[in-house]
């Protein structure tokens, strides 16, 4: 079986999917391995050295060509489209409940697809789980970005000149991107508080050392599958009333609430960000699906009312090098438990193949079957 790791093409995207070091563990259990010309040149990995490892680097027309499986991290696009034909075996993000009309084009090609960000969150699938990798990375660039754009230092300083009071920090959301934001800034000094509709997270947050605020989610849809469900309009507004007092003193906050497939729910509204502290930052890790900050922008720094807004996404690409492993090893996990002896089994009874598998020899599949 021929494994093709395609170069990412989507705007600021700096990771690549599959490392060289693991790339070498495909070669030694059997999988031929085809790289395409640069793919890992962002995050610090030259041709020569998937080729030191045993694979081949070639141009894209080529991988395409010969590969059996294709793998990336973002959807596949148009581009990509052109090339792909029923022989093919998709594997990324492919984010198919936002994305319907991706999932029919790769249908009508006849392809079969596997969406990463459909693992289910049970403790076998964790080493396969990309979401829970890239975002952990993520919840700690998000501390450092702040404290860069801050003009406050985090921690509790006594000097000949005096006494500098640690700065306050507060997170929306206590995913994993959220525990590990929460206990970066706790490492770096600042008093950290975090909110969450799931109360479960609340002895997470404390067990970092943070306080949890509580917001009563009686009559709220539980989470399924470790994913947060959208929150009702009543516990909206019942989680500004709780934790308003905490934002206006926050110096740092840190918003990564999201819902599969759903906008990202507006936690911070513009009314909010004019009684904030002047100079606070706010860093929005759900952007990309809308954000969780009414003022925020993708990839944008929106100053208003003194406070700065930054618009970013769960995905680590400014720390590229360590993403790219951690998702490599998460699809050589993937793949070890999808085949024997270097063939697909296709036990599609089985838990985390069902979920994963959306498009199979160009049908698609719903509800763990194919239409």
């Amino acid at each position: 079986m021929k494994i093709g790791i395609l170069k990412e093409t989507q705007k600021g995207e700096r990771r690549v999917c599959i490392s060289p070091i693991i790339a070498k563990q495909l070669i030694e259990k059997g999988f031929e391995v085809l790289v395409e010309e640069d793919a890992g040149v962002n995050s610090s990995f030259k041709n020569s050295d998937y080729e030191k490892i045993g694979a081949t680097v070639e141009i894209r027309g080529v991988v395409f060509k010969e590969a059996n499986v294709l793998v990336k991290i973002n959807p596949f696009d148009e581009e990509d489209l052109k090339l792909i034909d029923s022989s093919h075996i998709l594997m990324s993000q492919l984010f198919h409940k936002s994305h319907p009309e991706l999932i029919k084009a790769i249908a009508e090609k006849g392809a079969t697809a596997f969406s990463m960000d459909a693992m289910p969150r049970i403790s076998r699938a964790q080493d396969m789980d990309v979401l829970s990798s890239q975002s952990n990375l993520a919840g700690y660039k998000a501390v450092i970005l702040g404290a860069y754009e801050m003009t406050k230092i985090f921690p509790l300083m006594m000097t000949a000149a005096g006494t500098i009071t640690p700065s306050r920090v507060l997170v929306y959301g206590v995913g994993v991107a959220g525990l590990q934001a929460i206990a970066t800034a706790k490492r770096l000094g600042a008093v950290v508080e975090a909110t969450d509709i799931r109360m479960e997270t609340k002895e997470q947050t404390e067990s970092l050392g943070a306080k949890f605020i509580s917001v009563d989610n009686t009559g709220e849809e539980k989470a399924e599958g470790g994913y947060a469900k959208a929150a009702s309009e009543d516990y909206a507004r019942r989680q500004k009333e709780a934790v308003n007092k905490s934002l206006f003193q926050a110096d740092l906050v840190i918003t990564t609430a999201m819902v599969p497939g759903r906008k990202s729910p507006i936690l911070i509204t513009e009314d909010q960000i004019k009684q904030m502290k002047n100079g606070a930052v706010i860093i929005d890790l759900a952007a990309a699906q809308g954000g969780n900050v009414e003022l925020s922008k993708l990839n944008k720094t929106v100053i208003k009312h003194g406070v700065k807004i930054i618009g970013t996404t769960i995905s680590p690409e400014s720390v590229s090098t360590n993403a790219s492993d951690l998702y490599g090893k998460n699809m050589l996990n993937f793949l070890k438990h999808l085949t024997k002896d270097n063939e697909f089994i296709w036990d599609l009874e089985e838990e985390i193949t069902d979920e994963t598998l959306i498009v199979h020899n160009g049908k698609i599949r719903k509800n763990g079957k194919t239409e």
